[in-house]
């Protein structure tokens, strides 16, 4: 991109080239109907370098990781650690503050725990008294998360607070779906602050400077899931110095990669404080039978054979993102989010959640249509071959607070097409005859 010139979104050729790397994308549902794959914030579909990297490796790489002096073993391991680099570059950390997880869920899990288990005799011996006090919750603490919170980076920390004894409090949303002011929130026993970086229901793309800052006026810390900003922005600032993150999470799924790998980022002096979550083999230093000492990060949160195919494809599929430009697939998001504002908007039956400024949003668009249940708007718009998500997307407590049961989501990636959401428009048009709803 040329720099300062803003970054202009795919072009119709360009875009169809990109479309053509997603085999799944050319099948028919519905009686033969063409498939609209309106669901990607739920799972994204795969380009052909992902399967074929995660192929690759199956049929000539195999073997256990970290384990074998053999051929095998060695290329896989170099590949499993070639994949922590991508990775690293991606998110723009070093590789030894990337650990490899099962998906984001247990990444945020990852860390809650560290609060629950610091607490156990001995779990903090020989950290630095600084971080160590960092880590201990109890009676008084209080962990600060926000209303919007997908339950992933809502549930985790309510078990901390049960556990330790520490006090959940929450950032309000405002009724067109931004966050309230976190300094009414934050107080100087808040320990730590864990948020999301664009809202996996409204799409709102967080503005999460006020949150870092008063979080480090009381030297709390800060944790952000990434896993619906990861597959369509550049995250490097989260993670650069002086950015006030000190922890980020992603999932390979959402971001064009195999489910069952995700990724917890978090600064070095962090990692080495925090007591394991899961233990076992390959997280282990030294072992004898009256007790035992940790690898050094990441190994030290990685116990049992990892799930190396699934961290090649993960690569991959960043490496796919990256070769689009970052800055291409935010430009894409923004004409499809704004084109899907525009044409629901068109229709008065319908109202959108969250913020209707498409600046001011991310990949998903969130909507209820009057005097229709969302479950069957979803199976109106699937009789067309349309796929989209309904519910209440794992984020209870936000649909409560804006007054609705559920909601119909439709969510984008960087193979969705204009045409796409014209053919969305167009089916959900068919809801009021159905049903009989005022057009």
């Amino acid at each position: 991109m040329t720099r300062g010139r803003p970054a202009e979104a795919f072009g119709s050729e360009e875009l169809a080239r990109v479309r053509a790397d997603f085999p799944l994308l050319a099948r028919t549902v519905r009686e033969g109907r063409p498939l609209v794959y309106l669901d990607s914030g739920a799972t994204a579909q795969k380009p052909r370098v992902v399967l074929d990297a995660e192929r690759e490796f199956y049929e000539r790489h195999y073997a256990a990781v970290h384990r074998g002096a053999h051929q095998l073993a060695e290329e896989a391991t170099d590949a499993f650690e070639r994949a922590r680099e991508t990775v690293a570059r991606f998110v723009g950390g070093r590789a030894d503050e990337v650990v490899f997880t099962r998906n984001g869920t247990e990444g945020l899990n990852l860390l809650a725990y560290a609060f629950s288990n610091a607490a156990a005799p001995g779990a903090l011996d020989g950290v630095d008294e600084e971080w160590a006090a960092r880590l201990r919750l109890g009676p008084g603490d209080e962990v600060v998360v926000t209303e919007m919170e997908h339950h992933a980076n809502l549930v985790p920390w309510q078990e901390v607070c049960r556990r330790t004894g520490a006090t959940l409090r929450w950032i309000g949303v405002t009724d067109d779906g931004y966050l309230e002011d976190p300094a009414t929130v934050v107080t100087d026993r808040t320990r730590v602050v864990a948020l999301t970086h664009v809202s996996n229901v409204l799409g709102t793309h967080n503005d999460l400077a006020p949150a870092v800052a008063a979080a480090r006026q009381v030297g709390a810390l800060v944790v952000v899931d990434a896993c619906q900003s990861a597959p369509h922005l550049d995250i490097t600032d989260l993670t650069a110095a002086g950015s006030g993150v000190d922890a980020l999470v992603l999932t390979g799924h959402k971001t064009l990669g195999p489910s069952g790998i995700g990724v917890l980022w978090a600064r070095r002096e962090l990692l080495e404080a925090m007591p394991p979550f899961l233990t076992g083999g390959s997280m282990i230093e030294v072992v004898r039978m009256e007790g035992s000492t940790w690898a050094p990060p990441p190994q030290k949160f990685e116990a049992g054979v990892p799930m190396t195919a699934q961290a090649v494809g993960l690569a991959a599929a960043l490496d796919y993102l990256t070769a689009l430009g970052m800055d291409r697939v935010a430009a894409h998001d923004r004409a499809l989010v704004a084109q899907a504002l525009d044409v629901l908007a068109q229709r008065p039956w319908v109202r959108v959640l969250g913020p209707t400024d498409p600046a001011d949003r991310v990949g998903a668009v969130s909507f209820v249509v009057d005097g229709v249940h969302p479950h069957d708007v979803g199976q109106v718009l699937d009789d067309s071959g349309v796929a989209v998500r309904t519910g209440h997307h794992c984020a209870w407590p936000l649909h409560r607070r804006l007054r609705v049961p559920a909601s119909t989501r439709a969510s984008f990636s960087v193979y969705t097409s204009p045409a796409e959401i014209d053919a969305f428009a167009e089916a959900l048009d068919r809801v009021p005859q159905v049903f009989g709803a005022s057009a």
